[in-house]
């Protein structure tokens, strides 16, 4: 190997240290307004197959009264169709009714589980 074009590197030279500047912080915390309380519904339902439209009658009673509220009165809304969230263009949601827009139906005992939310 030709070490005439090599370039060395000193090694008496010494490299200084880093300036470093830490932030103050306050020791104290302080909060300016207390959250919100949030209220969540769910509504469950297992697909038959062939079902593109769920009431509240369709909804599973083992774990009690299902409800599907009234869009206008929540903040938002998540469909999940067997566990994957859906894009809020594949349904709509009137009151006691869920109506999927998609071209497929669910698959026979696929879990249908859509979340209500007010704030």
């Amino acid at each position: 190997m030709d070490h005439e074009n090599c370039r060395f590197i000193k090694t008496d030279t010494q490299i200084p240290r880093p300036l470093l500047f830490f932030p103050k912080c306050s020791p104290q915390e302080i909060r300016i307004r207390i959250p919100r309380s949030i209220v969540a519904c769910e509504f469950y339902a297992i697909a038959n197959g062939c079902q593109r439209i769920f009431e509240e009658k369709d909804g599973i009673t083992d774990i009690g009264n299902q409800t599907i509220l009234n869009p206008s009165n929540t903040s938002f809304m998540n469909l999940f169709i067997n566990g994957v969230l859906q894009p809020h263009a594949n349904y709509t949601v009137e009151k006691g009714k869920l109506k999927l827009n998609t071209v497929d139906t669910p698959i026979k005992g696929t879990p249908i589980i859509l979340q209500m939310f007010i704030i």
